[in-house]
């Protein structure tokens, strides 16, 4: 009979929990740490330390399955992930949440998924979804052992006002003794108090300090995004040393040519090298998430299941060399992977993906005369900006640096354009079309030219969605045939694919860093300051349709 399974590690051993570093050996037995021995270790020996959470992730928004996002994370350290489901959820409704947790079993990867609180994010009076989830569904979902917390509460008016059906969603999580994420964009003094004490113990919609502080104040966990648009840790960053224990990092939305690059790594590198206490910075990478989330994730302590990575040194310049879930090496930086975590595998799982896809995309051709409209004199503008999901509503003449915005129900096939103006895409000429829309995902698309919209629309109709971009002479697009955003191509296939759409767009005038996930939040309406859906303007200010 074969007796458990030993292996040893020797480095330098990052305890973030007792707050130190030593020399020792990680004895690892069938998986879980058996014991951990103080020793001399060579000084160029690796660290040892706990793998990196993502306190906050939409899974889909990296385009990739489950299943290539774990692969790609953990070649940055990343060897788990809260994750809100709601974008397949939007389309595809508890399908689509099912998907997500059949697909994330195949990973060597400690996915935490949660219940999406609010599909869509607001009314059907407001936006139109593909389903709608209700509070039974929510209540269901909540019992599950796989389910690990109520994901952000989106509708925070409801909040406020104690609307009886928001609260009853609130409820299940509690009754459940599972965690409730928060989203309360600019909410401080008695409406964030407010907030809280409904029971939401966390907000990654925090964008300066004074928010994140009163977020704090009232007991709440801040999560500092840095996201492929929205990036807020050089506002919030002083929260690590001010509030070490309530803070978490997330990326939220990261588009697969960042993600590539980098991932909570790269939070931490940018923090270490700030001059913030490692210590503090590990307990927000790290521990809190594992703690707060019950997340069952090893933390390098005796009979912890033995995930942790190695990296070449604790300097703002540190390399992440191995990855380990259970003792079991998932990722080499010498490009080995294990068995259960292969290329192959992924492209395998990608296959079966195709042959049973599911979606929900109804949308037929449009023509010029549908988009056609002659300006005011005075109209309501959305002003975006880049690195930010916020806008402002501005009153006044459509001049040259402004262009078209328009989004369209994907779900209806006899649906009618909606059409308005938005400021600071700078698409003077050419146009980009996609049906990643936050959070309903229909189709959203800018341009400066009649012409170039509808081309560019009609193209991701014809692809039952996805992205295209034209610049008046190249069109490039990305077909996403998973629910209209997701590709079964592999994480670095995608990335190639982004940055051809990306060469595009700038040569069509954009400038943003990150175009195509600011566009996908241009119709978000629980976001202030205006936003366009299906159904026409909406200001977030007053939460009302304009």
């Amino acid at each position: 009979m074969e007796g458990p399974k030993t292996r040893c590690f020797t480095g330098h051993i990052v305890d973030v929990v007792a707050r130190r570093i030593y020399g020792g050996m990680i004895v690892v037995k069938d998986g879980r740490i058996d014991s951990i021995k103080e020793c001399d270790v060579e000084p160029s020996a690796p660290y040892y330390l706990p793998g990196f959470i993502d306190s906050h992730v939409h899974v889909e928004s990296s385009m990739m399955t489950p299943v290539e996002f774990a692969r790609i994370a953990l070649q940055h350290g990343t060897i788990g992930a809260v994750c809100d489901p709601h974008e397949i959820a939007n389309v595809m409704g508890a399908e689509g949440v099912e998907l997500m947790l059949d697909l994330a079993k195949l990973a060597d990867f400690r996915f935490a998924f949660g219940m999406p609180s609010c599909v869509p994010s607001c009314s059907k009076d407001i936006e139109t979804s593909g389903y709608v989830l209700g509070p039974d569904d929510v209540d269901r979902f909540m019992k599950r052992d796989d389910i690990y917390f109520l994901a952000e509460m989106m509708n925070f008016p409801g909040v406020l006002g104690r609307d009886p059906e928001v609260m009853s969603r609130i409820a299940s999580a509690r009754s459940a003794g599972k965690p409730v994420d928060g989203h309360a964009p600019g909410l401080v003094g008695e409406e964030r108090a407010r907030y809280a004490s409904a029971g939401i113990s966390t907000d990654h919609e925090c964008t300066t300090i004074e928010t994140g502080m009163a977020a704090v104040e009232s007991g709440m966990i801040v999560q500092i995004r840095e996201g492929s648009a929205a990036k807020d840790y050089a506002a919030l960053a002083p929260l690590i040393a001010a509030a070490p224990g309530m803070v978490m990092f997330c990326t939220d939305d990261c588009h697969p040519d960042d993600f590539i690059r980098g991932h909570i790594d790269r939070i931490v590198r940018r923090a270490i090298a700030d001059g913030y206490d490692i210590m503090d910075v590990l307990t927000a990478a790290c521990l809190t998430p594992v703690r707060h989330y019950g997340i069952p994730a090893g933390l390098l302590q005796v009979g912890d299941p033995a995930d942790f990575i190695t990296v070449t040194d604790l300097t703002p310049d540190f390399r992440v060399m191995k990855s380990f879930i259970n003792g079991e090496k998932v990722f080499s930086s010498k490009g080995q992977y294990t068995a259960s975590l292969m290329l192959e595998r992924s492209v395998s799982v990608q296959k079966q993906l195709v042959q049973h896809l599911i979606n929900n995309f109804n949308a037929r051709p449009i023509s010029v005369e549908d988009i056609a409209r002659t300006p005011a004199e005075a109209e309501d503008i959305i002003v975006s900006s880049d690195g930010s999901l916020f806008t402002i509503h501005e009153k006044g003449p459509v001049t040259d640096e402004v262009q078209k915005i328009v989004v369209m129900d994907r779900y209806s096939g006899d649906a009618v354009p909606r059409v308005a103006y938005i400021k600071g895409f700078g698409l003077a000429k050419g146009a980009v079309a996609q049906s990643i829309a936050h959070d309903c995902h229909n189709i959203v698309a800018v341009g400066g030219n009649d012409e170039e919209l509808v081309k560019v629309i009609n193209r991701v109709i014809e692809m039952k969605g996805g992205v295209a971009v034209s610049d008046g002479k190249t069109m490039k697009d990305l077909p996403l045939p998973i629910g209209g955003i997701i590709s079964p191509l592999c994480g670095h296939e995608l990335a190639f694919r982004c940055s051809l759409l990306d060469e595009v767009i700038r040569n069509a005038g954009c400038r943003f860093h990150s175009p195509f996930i600011t566009l996908a939040f241009m119709c978000l309406p629980v976001i202030p300051e205006l936003k366009l859906t299906d159904k026409g303007l909406f200001d977030s200010v007053k939460f009302e349709i304009c």
